[in-house]
């Protein structure tokens, strides 16, 4: 499992794992508010990486530029830049 350290929101921390197939098969937030955390993760588990990158990218949380949802977005984009490689 992957660990993205993540910024400007509550949670510190996003684990996650991205198959063969850019599936996304794994998320578990470290922080942050429970239900919502909790909530993303088990929907993006069993979908395509840039599926969920499409979905959550860009969205903001109580007036900051990023959210947890939005973290994550940015920690599979990372992801699968550095596969492109």
């Amino acid at each position: 499992m992957k660990t993205y350290y993540t910024q400007g929101t509550c949670s510190q921390a996003i684990h996650y794992e991205v198959d063969d197939n850019q599936i996304v098969t794994a998320c578990e937030f470290v922080g942050g508010c429970p239900g919502n955390t909790q909530a993303v993760a088990r929907l993006v588990i069993g979908k395509k990486a840039q599926d969920v990158i499409n979905m959550l990218k860009g969205i903001p949380c109580g007036g900051k530029a990023t959210s947890c949802p939005d973290q994550l977005a940015r920690a599979l984009q990372s992801e699968l830049n550095a596969r492109a490689s």
